[in-house]
């Protein structure tokens, strides 16, 4: 059984990667993924306003007397203030680097152009394998339309690559009005790979307290499905490395993003709630799976369902649509659960 692939430039055993999370931040973690049969690490974002943040303190310590009175005994701040925004990422980079043998990607989330390419080049210097560009723009002006955006977003990859020679994959928000297009253009820019899609953190109100409720959960198989139609839209079409991202929990998810046409699968809130030596557990009942269905490798079944198998892709999508909406038809369970 062959369930060796291809992402970011990477041969790899097998397609399913632990996807950027708060796992990377403990090194027993870390090595039991790779026992697990991890096939690369992926870290978790760092923020361009963390790293800011950190270095305006950093700045405050120095131009502040530690003692308020005039007998102060120092006004230079303890070396603990010293801890610059990128040194704690970094040296966990490093620390991950010499404990596996594994390529490790860091991941980053910049807000400005300079912000993106000095921060890529630290990634690089400190030896990543590679880099996770996180796009996100919350597009909250009425005065930003989606091309001044889109053209934002492009110009971020384009300085990226000139700034760094490590590969590249973009990881992309859900809402652009042509998801293939950008893709595209990304490809163009220098992005060798495409992740679809982010998860982002959805706001909910407390409406007795009159405050956001800031709570993260975890995915379900539900949210799996816009990722494989888009995939399956993106594939063929375009030509960079495809990974998909958010929704995957059983080894059956994993089989459809492949047959959608994504080279990867990234893998969170499976490995969160079921803790990292899962990650053998989904690959083993992968490859089951092929062997009960014939199938002798993850390239002979990448792709077979892709839109590039569709002569008319467009005329296909609508018919499904028109079928399913007039189709539809209540069961008995669902009648009783309105009712109640």
């Amino acid at each position: 059984m062959d369930l060796s692939t291809s992402y970011m430039g990477f041969d790899l055993p097998h397609p399913l990667i632990p996807g950027a999370s708060p796992m990377v931040g403990d090194m027993d973690t870390v090595r039991r993924l790779e026992d697990a049969g991890a096939p690369m690490i992926i870290m978790h974002s760092i923020f361009e306003e963390q790293l800011v943040k950190e270095q305006m303190y950093v700045d405050w310590t120095i131009t502040q007397g530690q003692d308020s009175s005039g007998e102060a005994s120092s006004y230079l701040a303890t070396p603990y203030n010293f801890r610059l925004g990128p040194d704690a990422y970094l040296k966990q980079l490093q620390k991950i680097k010499a404990a596996v043998r594994v390529p490790v990607i860091a991941s980053l989330n910049g807000r400005t152009l300079g912000g993106w390419t000095s921060y890529a080049k630290l990634l690089e210097e400190a030896g990543a394998d590679g880099i996770e560009l996180n796009l996100y723009d919350l597009a909250l002006s009425a005065f930003r339309d989606s091309t001044d955006i889109e053209r934002e977003s492009v110009a971020i990859i384009q300085d990226v690559r000139k700034a760094v020679q490590l590969p590249l994959a973009v990881k992309l928000s859900p809402f652009y009005t042509s998801p293939v297009h950008f893709v595209a253009q990304a490809a163009k820019s220098g992005a060798g790979s495409v992740v679809i899609f982010n998860r982002f953190y959805q706001a909910d109100i407390d409406i007795e307290n009159l405050t956001v409720k800031r709570e993260l959960k975890l995915s379900t198989s539900d949210e799996l499905l816009p990722r494989l139609r888009w995939t399956a839209a993106i594939s063929g079409q375009v030509d960079c490395q495809l990974a998909i991202t958010g929704g995957v929990q059983n080894a059956r998810d994993a089989v459809k993003c492949l047959m959608v046409g994504a080279d990867a699968v990234q893998i969170v809130s499976a490995l969160l709630e079921y803790g990292p030596d899962h990650l053998k557990v989904l690959r083993d009942a992968l490859a089951e799976w092929m062997r009960a269905n014939e199938y002798t490798s993850v390239k002979q079944m990448k792709g077979s369902m892709s839109m590039a198998r569709s002569p008319e892709p467009e005329l296909f999508e609508r018919g499904n649509y028109i079928r399913i909406l007039q189709g539809w038809r209540k069961t008995e369970n669902e009648m009783d659960s309105f009712w109640s």
